[in-house]
């Protein structure tokens, strides 16, 4: 653990996260590098909607990739432009696309007809035109990770299914169709796997635009660019994608490199997984039969909460003091359930209460992922450094609001 850890987590207590902008800034300048030219390139805030975080990736050139309105208020509020910004989500309601019109979007992603038709309402009860980019449930790719689309999925419209719903999906005078979006899957565990995605998704554009005859303005492909999740680890370096994504483009959509269509992308963990550490306390150790527990003041209400996710973590943690012998310890947290595990047979040096432990590439679907409100127990403090000046420290608020004159009308507790 550094020094400067320790020292924020002596001012602002534990459990803490701290950001590095400076290492969100390396991942975008090497993602960038591994795309197609003139490539655009969406930072997906769900992965993590920390103001600062969301401004230095959007002052570096990133649009955002947005999913409801507060993280449409999140990425304005941060410097985007809404009308750069892509609204997506597979269920959207007629009041939220509503609000994202009034507050200047105006390119959204469509799940199914019947999402279209809630868009067409709710740009005419605007008076606006919107552009659409129909989202494509494509042809399997055999990728390996966290898969999308390609099979039954809740995602996305299937190819199959373009041809019945050519005339239910047409540009009208409130929907312009200009192309199309793609993201067959999440977090690919290797270059190999997430070219297979990508060049899928270019094969799959490529099929759909034959289909529906239109022409075509914009194609975002997706992501599935991985990082380590909470241990030891580095994000990848993608060498060899560039190339093979310009061959497939220049076979498939060979108007591409004079915008016709323009190429996008998504990203989120692999833009600001290794900009975070989660830091905590070691509040007690128990023995019990053949096992032991290290008990810490941040569990699954903090880190790895969301098992949505689709994948089991088991963090690494870095004890404040390094050396002497190894023992295989399971990680718990403070919640009043046998739920409560970040982490099992994970190896550690001995450790005793009042140790920190740091869990590693935390910046991506780290506090925001979380159950924070069970139980009820405080929200950690986040840290935004650059370089060594510090940006912000903030706590999110968690509060009930009353919206018939009745109830409490703001935290009364210190602590939120």
């Amino acid at each position: 653990m550094s020094r400067e850890l320790e020292l924020l987590a002596e001012r602002f207590g534990t459990p803490l996260y701290v950001y590095q902008l400076e290492n969100a800034a390396a991942a975008w300048a090497a993602l960038s590098l591994a795309l197609p030219e003139r490539s655009l390139l969406h930072y997906s805030l769900k992965a993590n909607p920390h103001p600062d975080v969301v401004a230095k990736l959007i002052e570096l050139g990133a649009r955002a990739e947005i999913s409801s309105p507060e993280e449409l208020d999140v990425a304005v509020s941060s410097g985007a432009s809404p009308n750069e910004c892509l609204y997506t989500g597979p269920a959207k309601t007629e009041a939220e696309l509503g609000y994202a019109i009034s507050n200047g979007v105006r390119r959204f992603s469509i799940e199914s007809e019947r999402d279209y038709l809630r868009m067409r309402r709710a740009a005419a009860t605007a008076e606006v035109q919107v552009e659409c980019l129909l989202r494509i449930n494509g042809q399997p790719s055999g990728a390996t990770g966290l898969r999308m689309t390609g099979s039954a999925s809740q995602f996305g419209i299937d190819l199959g299914a373009l041809k019945s719903g050519r005339q239910a999906l047409a540009s009208t005078a409130q929907t312009r169709v200009v192309g199309f979006h793609l993201f067959p899957v999440s977090n690919a565990r290797d270059e190999g796997s997430l070219r297979d995605a990508l060049v899928g998704s270019i094969r799959s554009a490529q099929a759909a635009a034959e289909i529906l005859d239109i022409p075509l303005e914009l194609v975002d492909l997706g992501g599935g660019f991985a990082a380590p999740y909470a241990t030891p680890g580095r994000r990848p370096v993608y060498d060899d994608l560039k190339l093979e994504l310009e061959t497939a483009l220049d076979d498939n959509l060979p108007g591409w490199r004079q915008g016709q269509p323009q190429i996008a992308f998504e990203s989120g963990r692999y833009l600001v997984g290794d900009s975070g550490e989660f830091i905590c306390t070691v509040m007690d150790v128990k023995r019990t039969g053949s096992r032991t527990f290290v008990l810490l003041d941040g569990g699954i209400n903090h880190l790895g909460g969301m098992a949505g996710l689709g994948r089991l973590i088991r963090p690494s943690a870095s004890p404040r003091s390094d050396g002497g012998t190894s023992d295989e310890v399971t990680l718990v947290g403070p919640l009043c359930t046998p739920a409560d595990v970040l982490g099992v047979a994970v190896r550690l040096p001995p450790v005793k209460p009042g140790d920190k432990l740091v869990f590693p590439n935390t910046g991506a679907y780290g506090l925001t992922a979380s159950l924070t409100a069970f139980l009820s127990r405080p929200v950690p403090v986040e840290i935004a450094l650059d370089g060594e000046k510090t940006v912000s420290a903030t706590r999110m608020q968690r509060y009930r609001a009353a919206l018939d004159g009745t109830g409490p009308k703001e935290p009364n507790h210190a602590h939120h």
